[in-house]
This record gives structure tokens, sequence and C-alpha cells, in this order.
């Protein structure tokens, strides 16, 4: 096992695998940009090296500091937690180069599934459904013409190195579908350096389900089940529950083993989540693999007991798996909601600065992540989540009911946070009866 281990990242996650860390044994160095110097959770590790100044570009991007910053920590192991370079094949590579350890996938792994249409390949290859599509890249607009009579309008066009709905466009119509295919290369190529798209079948309204797997270095996969994500603004997740509402139990053991599957032919060691969506006729269909820890892992860690980021750690220390798959057993509903510093009344709008008064609810099955407290400054230099509400209870009713209790509870004052309108989706109909896709935010609650 580690002795200590360099955590790459900040905020929540930092502070979370910090506890993990402390609860082990491992001692923990935390890296901190100008931005975030003087948070609190930073004297909770044994030792916090800056990094640089507080935007992520010339800090927590930096793979050079970073690595900088394990050498001076003296760490066997680098933990990257999620966001920043978490995904970031070369920094993987260069960490393990460097005789640290990684704790993630192999950088094969993740840079074969960072790329969707590679990663779609080989979902087809381990006899995984995938939306009906391009066979590879789209070269020019003749061939997306053709792709697209082939498989039906509406289509959808997607970066085959994109995330958070860059690079993605819906056409219905041939002229559209021209004027988009240039449209979506233009701006893949801004945010992530490679224009390559590709065509798929547009799905209506489709629900986001994905599937939690863990995986050690002697062969052992085991999924966690499932969580649903559906719950979304602008292709960005809201609220993550699990079990997913509304998935029949076949659906369900087969969209866990499609998973496994997945995960087995890319022979992908760690923690790792695998993304489908459905359809309104509960069909499932492969999107890509996460090859990170997920925001909304504490969702599976409730329903089924086990620690995610200690797992983590053990699978790169080279330990096995201490369950099976038969040992995993699903318990209850669990329900969480990103608390983000943003004003929901004014389109989002982030609203960084300082928290005067924080008070976090707390009783049976709520857990409460975060690394905020009163007076703490949000800096604006960061993605705007503050936290993490999260309720687990025996069933999805008793967790809507026990969520709306604790997002009552929760007051921050000094900022806006999204927690109200959180409250307004639990409250809806909809949202009690699951019938809830990827576009019901924004089509039901903020359509003007």
């Amino acid at each position: 096992m580690f002795n200590r281990i360099l955590i790459a990242n900040r905020g929540e996650i930092a502070l979370r695998i910090i506890r993990a860390c402390r609860e082990m044994g491992i001692e923990t160095v935390a890296i901190y940009s100008e931005g975030d110097r003087g948070a609190q959770y930073l004297e909770l590790a044994d030792e916090a090296i800056c990094v640089g100044p507080a935007k992520s570009a010339q800090s927590y991007l930096k793979i050079d500091r970073v690595i900088s910053a394990a050498e001076i920590g003296n760490v066997e192991a680098i933990h990257p937690g999620f966001g920043f370079l978490s995904e970031n094949a070369h920094f993987n590579e260069v960490v393990r180069q460097c005789n640290i350890d990684f704790i993630g996938p192999s950088p094969e792994a993740m840079q074969k599934l960072g790329d969707k249409n590679t990663a779609r390949d080989m979902a087809r290859a381990a006899n995984v459904p995938v939306v009906p599509g391009s066979g590879g890249l789209i070269e020019d607009e003749a061939e997306a013409v053709r792709v697209a009579r082939e498989i039906g309008f509406p289509v959808l066009i997607k970066a085959t190195a994109g995330g958070g709905g860059k690079g993605m466009r819906v056409a219905a119509n041939e002229l559209v579908l021209k004027s988009a295919i240039t449209a979506a290369q233009t701006e893949a190529q801004a945010a992530f350096g490679n224009a390559g798209v590709y065509l798929e079948k547009y799905i209506e309204r489709p629900r986001h389900v994905e599937v939690q797997i863990i995986a050690d270095q002697h062969g052992n996969v085991c999924h966690l089940f499932e969580r649903e994500c559906s719950t979304q603004r602008r292709h960005q997740k809201l609220i993550e529950e699990s079990p997913a509402p509304r998935l029949p139990a076949e659906q369900r053991e087969a969209i866990c083993a499609a998973a496994v599957r997945m995960i087995k032919a890319a022979s992908y060691t760690n923690a790792g989540t695998v993304e489908f969506i459905v359809d309104q006729q509960n069909n499932f269909y492969f999107i890509e693999v996460n090859a990170r820890i997920q925001v909304e892992h504490p969702v599976t860690e409730m329903v089924t007991g086990i620690d995610l980021i200690k797992q983590q750690i053990r699978v790169a220390a080279g330990l096995p798996l201490p369950f099976s798959q038969e040992d995993v057993v699903h318990r209850g509903a669990a329900i969480e909601c990103r608390i983000n510093a943003e004003n929901p009344a004014k389109n989002f709008q982030p609203s960084p600065g300082k928290i005067t008064q924080l008070y976090t609810p707390g009783g049976f099955g709520v857990r409460w992540d975060s690394h905020a407290h009163p007076g703490y400054n949000v800096p604006p230099y960061y993605d705007s989540m503050i936290g993490k509400l999260i309720v687990h209870q025996p069933t999805r009713e008793e967790a809507i009911a026990c969520m709306l209790r604790a997002l009552g509870e929760l007051r921050v004052e000094g900022i806006k946070t999204t927690a109200p309108f959180h409250r307004e989706v639990l409250k809806h109909r909809d949202f009690a009866a699951g019938l809830v896709d990827t576009g019901w935010v924004e089509r039901t609650l903020l359509a003007p």
C-alpha cells in the first residue's frame, strides 16, 4: 500500500480523497493555486504545495508543476480526481514515466476510450449496442448527407474528442446538416484541438443512464449498478440518482452486463463509468466511458456501501477487489443534488464571492460533501460547484422527501446557489413519476 499520495485537484474532491487516505493511514500532499490559498481543507493534508497562479491553465493544468510538486512531496502515487488532468492520457503517461503510480486506468486504455469514435468501435466488438451512425469520422458534406439518408433524419453531429455538449449539433434535414457539420468541426477544433466529428441517429427525448464499474489488475471486473443522470441543463448534470426509475429489471441487468463487457474488452483497470442513452422503448445505446471517478460517485457509495475512493487506491496499489459481483448488493434509493454557486433567477449566472454564513443539513440518511465553510471565498476561476447534497432512504419516495427537507435546511448566505431550483425540480410531478429526459429541464422549467 502507498505511504504518501499527491492529489492533483482541488475543492470538494480533494477533501474527499484526503479523508479516505487519512482513514487508510496514507499521508497526503495537496496542491493549490493562488486562487485557493488559505482554503481550510488544505490544512487537513499532511503537506500543501502551491503550483501557480489562480487560473487553472497556469496551475492545476500545468503538468510540469504538478510533477514537480509530486517530487518535492516525495509521493508514490497521484490521484487526479475528476476534471483538470484526470482523463489526460499524456499526463497519465508522464506520471508513470517518473516512477509514480497513477490512480486510474492505463494511458493506453484512457487514450482509446477518450476518442469516442474508437470507443464506439470497441463497443461494437464487445457486442455493446451503439446508436446507429457513421462507421467512422465524417470527412465532408457529401459523406454526411449519404450517412444521414441511410440512418434517417434527425441526426446528431458529435465531436470525437468531445464532452459537455461542445461540438454537438442536431440536424433535421440536409440543408441544416451541411452548415452544422462545419460549425461542429470548428467548435470541436477550438475546444479540443481535434476537429473530428461523426454522425449518430438522433434519439428523441433520451434518458441518460450510466453504470459504475471497478476493475482490478487481476482480471476482476464488477459493476456497482446504475445511476440515472437525465436531470440536466445544457448537457450538464444537475441531479443523479440510483436506481434509475422506470428501468425494467431485465434492462437494468442487461445494461450493467454490457458495461462489464465494455470494460473487459478495453483491458481497463480502476474505477470508471460506462455511459448510455435509453430511448422511450427502454432500448439502451453506448455513449462513452469516463475513465475517472465521477462527481456523482457518492450515489453509488450510498446504495452499495462501497467506498469508491478507497477501492481506487487499493486497485492502483495492485490489490485485488475484496468482493465479487455476487457480494455487491443494491439497497434503497439515493439522490444527489449538485449545489452550484449560480443564480437560477438570472439564467444560472455564476455567483462567486464570500460565503458569510453556512448551515448544512443532517439527519438520518443525509450526506454533505463540500469544502465550503463560513468565510470561504468562492473563486471565479473554476467550476461553480461548492458542494454535493446526497440522501439515502429505503424508497425513492422517501429519498425525494428527505432531499426536499435537507434542501430546506441548507442555508448559504453571501452568494446565490442552485438549491432553490433543485427544490423546484424535486417538487414537480414529472420528477416524482420518473418522467424526466435530458431535455426535460429546459423544456418544462426553463422554456420562455
